[in-house]
């Protein structure tokens, strides 16, 4: 529909139309500025769709429906579901990563303290 053009090491954003779940821009990760249009006869299938990855780091919903808001989060296996954003969301206090084969693990303040500490314990008996 739109961008596809490369600069160096520069992607432009990029809007894919016609496209489904055997196409590799679909199937594989694409961390790039590009979205892919798919089109869906209902919200049911839609969902049925997201879910039918490998992956599952983010996806944003848009819908002002909070049924189907909270049958999205509900049923949706990704690390985040954004509701009305994109699903590059992301604050720095709040926990990040993927489900399935997306992501090395959790993310986010907690985690990072986690992975920074060295656990020890140390016992002393005193003989008096």
């Amino acid at each position: 529909m739109t961008g596809g053009k490369r600069d160096g090491t520069v992607y432009y954003p990029t809007i894919l139309s016609d496209t489904n779940n055997e196409m590799k821009v679909i199937a594989e990760e694409v961390f790039a500025p590009v979205a892919s249009v798919i089109s869906s006869d209902d919200f049911e299938s839609s969902l049925k769709q997201a879910n039918d990855s490998k992956f599952g780091l983010q996806v944003g919903v848009f819908t002002k429906d909070i049924d189907r808001v909270l049958k999205a989060v509900k049923r949706l296996n990704f690390g985040g579901v954004i509701i009305n954003d994109t699903p590059n969301f992301r604050a720095d206090h709040m926990p990040y990563g993927g489900n399935r084969q997306s992501g090395l693990g959790p993310e986010g303040v907690k985690f990072a303290m986690e992975d920074m500490t060295n656990i020890q314990l140390v016992a002393i008996r005193l003989n008096s």
